[in-house]
């Protein structure tokens, strides 16, 4: 007679799981760089202008963490961009030391950072808006799908260029260092180009291992 070993499910298996842990450790680092980001910065306003996305969005993503857990990948990408975000605000986006280096290794005339924060402003809230799409809509598996979440990366983008232009009304010449367009006139421009690189490539590249990232996260969905 055979001996018959019990089958644990998934479901029953309670012992806790690595990449669970994931969304705490990169947000206790995502706060410990805002705080020292925050130290020595360069512009306070600017600091405070660069960085009140992270300050808006962490505190939403634990809040909402139970009913609405997000995905490892995104998770990590948006802990990315928060440290984009808070290092461009420490420095002000045109003085940032890692750009200088690269203006002068490549011979650009300004420093690119700028440009860097922009695609990221792409990437990463691409697949922001594709998993909230995949989730909450009929979207997924639609072919309307990646370029539905291209124009959201877009409309966000222009709507932070408006924001920048309202800065720029009230501030003054205080907001020169938040709009970091060192004398480009088409810089408003090069940034929702930017966006939209960003966000094309995060798709094209990105897609197939968001879809097994959410595959983790939640059952799959039977057609």
């Amino acid at each position: 007679m055979s001996a018959t070993h019990p089958t644990v499910s998934p479901v029953q298996d309670a012992r806790p799981h690595p990449g669970r842990r994931l969304p705490a450790v990169l947000a206790v680092g995502v706060a410990a760089a805002l705080a020292l980001s925050a130290w020595g910065a360069k512009d306070s306003t600017t600091w405070l202008l660069e960085t009140v996305w992270v300050m808006v969005g962490l505190p939403l993503v634990i809040l909402l963490r139970r009913r609405f857990p997000l995905s490892g990948l995104l998770c990590g990408l948006l802990a990315v961009h928060a440290l984009v975000l808070v290092v461009g605000g420490h420095y002000t986006y045109a003085e940032v030391p890692a750009g200088d280096w690269v203006r002068d290794w490549l011979g650009l005339e300004r420093n690119p950072y700028d440009r860097f924060g922009h695609l990221m402003q792409g990437f990463v809230p691409a697949v922001l808006v594709r998993e909230l799409l995949v989730r909450t809509s009929p979207l997924r598996g639609s072919r309307w799908l990646a370029p539905l979440a291209v124009c959201g990366c877009l409309a966000f983008s222009a709507v932070f260029e408006m924001l920048e232009w309202a800065a720029a009304v009230i501030g003054g010449q205080a907001a020169d260092a938040f709009l970091a367009t060192q004398g480009d006139v088409w810089d408003t421009q090069w940034d929702m180009f930017c966006a939209l690189i960003g966000a094309t490539c995060s798709l094209i590249l990105l897609s197939r291992l968001h879809d097994r990232s959410l595959g983790r996260l939640t059952p799959p969905v039977k057609d």
